[in-house]
């Protein structure tokens, strides 16, 4: 097993099993079995060989091909055995609905999910309280009480807790909400985001006003200029990073059981919506090891190298199977959850070392061949990965909210339907990425060579690709690495040809209309979203944030997240020099 020394410091800071006296007592390739081992398990339910899925399903996670979410890779095999990572809980306008998320909030949390909230059912502050005749405190209020008891609990004894807050922009407290993380010790286990509304972006276009709405009563209470509350997003995304956007509207038309429920809001990093006591657990392919073939003229870059097409068929294949498997090997901590997991099925495969891949084939990440690229290859693993669960449903039924959902129709029916209700998601892959050795999720190289903060751990990086490169081509130098490792991209540098300039652009290299036009490519053929951080300089402007958010939803995004470099305190990656 080809593991790096980051690699192997993250499994045993987090990932490997310890004795009682906190011995580690496992190697990476135990861990790996006990997964396999775990998931294969249910092939039992359905008469099938648990042992052949465990070989097939251990080679491809020994082999870093594909690996599960976090929480399989930590806890399949233990007595939590809770395998999702991404779960939604029902916020509704009572004390005990309050109160009951909260507590089944603190058993995910301490399993390792991570919880996404919507708030926007909570009356807003001053409202009067029938009951007691007192006055509400608002949803920000009660935002604070669970963002309190996420700080004393540890997700799984090795993940700090993390929680998605939504409130919709037509509540009437959304302006306390927008401008809450402008203080700097505010909700600092909360990612929070907007529910925006297609009648929002409406009244934007046309600087008009837009109406608020109380939940209690369902009826208007006042009015905003939509371009007012606009500017106050931008001014506080511009300053900390906070608040995303949630496109709520355009989720709910791809919501594949609208019978069931309306979708509120998502996981904590936002690729997966789900309904109120849904989970999801998410799996990835690495396709930086997916490209086939080698450099034959290396001066002047001759590349034979190809996308196996058929090697990726087959991971789509295997990780679809493997995730539907967890369904049902998972120990779930709330009743509830299990219900409506297990009723509608979602699975989330994805993928990560998109930046690899686009190196190792020779194309600039953000060019036309490179968006392109992008919709074939997530075209190739949406039709694979429904082919894959048609092949279920017609093995072990189709999934139980099927009747009633957008693919009861004669077209999926006729093709024995589907065994889940959506089968890929884009997840950014933080530490996964780091375990496999590649690229989170479909970002670019964040730079060069960096430190990164993995817990209190500081990881130092420089990209093999580049090493590997700088080699053949006779440029290499610690001298050189080091220059880079203060700069983090290769801007000025002379020592570096202009063409692997080029090639190894890094995210801060990029324009923000350019990780847009990459998520907008990748979300096309994605069911569920897709996470993508759209980096800014830290020179970068107000407008720059509005023209980014703009674009997001122009070209179909389901959500977006700023980062302008240095607005938020403790960056996980750290340069020198981003200017």
């Amino acid at each position: 097993m080809k593991l790096t020394e980051n690699a192997l410091t993250v499994l045993r800071t987090r990932y490997l099993l310890r004795d009682e006296h906190g011995n580690i007592i496992e190697t990476p390739e135990e861990m790996f079995h006990r997964v396999a081992r775990t998931v294969a398990s249910a092939e039992k339910i359905y008469g099938g060989n648990a042992e052949k899925w465990e070989l097939k399903f251990y080679n491809a996670m020994s082999n870093l091909l594909f690996l599960p979410n976090t929480p399989t890779l930590i806890n399949a095999g233990k007595e939590s055995g809770q395998l999702a990572a991404c779960f939604v809980l029902p916020v509704n306008d009572s004390m005990k609905s309050i109160f009951d998320s909260l507590k089944n909030a603190a058993l995910i949390l301490q399993s390792g999910g991570g919880t996404g909230f919507s708030f926007s059912k909570l009356r807003p502050r001053s409202d009067i309280v029938k009951s007691t005749g007192g006055i509400a405190s608002g949803p920000v209020s009660f935002m604070r009480i669970y963002n309190t008891a996420t700080e004393v609990i540890k997700q799984g004894g090795a993940r700090r807790g993390a929680n998605m807050g939504i409130l919709r922009i037509d509540h009437p407290d959304i302006l306390e909400f927008i401008k809450i993380k402008r203080h700097e010790e505010e909700l600092l286990n909360f990612n929070i985001s907007i529910a925006v509304t297609d009648a929002f972006m409406q009244a934007l276009k046309k600087n008009s006003d837009y109406d608020l709405l109380n939940p209690r009563s369902k009826q208007i209470t006042g009015h905003l200029k939509a371009r007012d509350v606009f500017n106050e997003i931008v001014e506080s995304a511009w300053e900390t990073g906070d608040p995303g956007l949630i496109f709520i509207d355009r989720i709910n038309r791809d919501n594949p059981t609208p019978h069931i429920g309306k979708i509120e809001s998502t996981n904590p990093c936002g690729e997966q919506p789900l309904l109120p006591f849904e989970a999801c657990i998410l799996g990835s392919v690495d396709l930086s090891k997916i490209v086939r073939g080698r450099t034959q003229n290396t001066e002047h870059r001759t590349q034979t190298m190809e996308i196996d097409r058929e090697l990726l068929a087959e991971l789509v294949q295997l990780g679809v199977r493997f995730l539907d498997d967890a369904i049902d090997a998972n120990k779930y901590p709330v009743p509830e959850i299990e219900k409506m997991h297990k009723g509608n099925r979602k699975i989330g495969l994805g993928v990560m070392g998109w930046a690899e891949m686009l190196i190792k084939l020779g194309i600039r990440y953000n060019s036309p061949r490179a968006f392109r690229l992008a919709r074939e290859v997530m075209s190739f693993i949406r039709n694979r990965a429904r082919d894959a669960s048609s092949e279920l449903a017609k093995e072990r039924g189709v999934f139980p909210n099927f009747k009633g959902s957008v693919y009861d129709t004669p077209e999926f029916i006729s093709k024995g339907g589907l065994r889940n209700a959506t089968t890929t998601t884009i997840a950014p892959t933080g530490t996964l990425s780091l375990i496999a050795g590649c690229s989170g999720g479909i970002e670019p190289l964040f730079a060069i060579a960096y430190k990164r903060l993995v817990l209190d751990t500081e990881l130092h990086e420089v990209h093999p690709y580049f090493i590997e490169t700088a080699k053949q081509r006779g440029f290499y130098s610690p001298e050189l690495i080091k220059k880079i490792s203060l700069k983090g991209n290769l801007r000025g540098l002379k020592e570096i040809p202009r063409d692997l300039k080029r090639l190894f652009v890094t995210a801060h290299d990029i324009p923000p209309e350019d990780h847009i036009e990459a998520q907008a490519a990748f979300q096309e053929f994605t069911d569920n979203a897709v996470s993508k951080t759209i980096n800014l300089k830290h020179r970068s402007t107000r407008d720059d944030v509005a023209r980014a958010f703009l674009l997001a939803y122009e070209k179909g995004c389901k959500g977006t997240t700023i980062f302008r470099y240095g607005s938020k305190p403790g960056t996980l990656l750290k340069l020198d020099e981003v200017d």
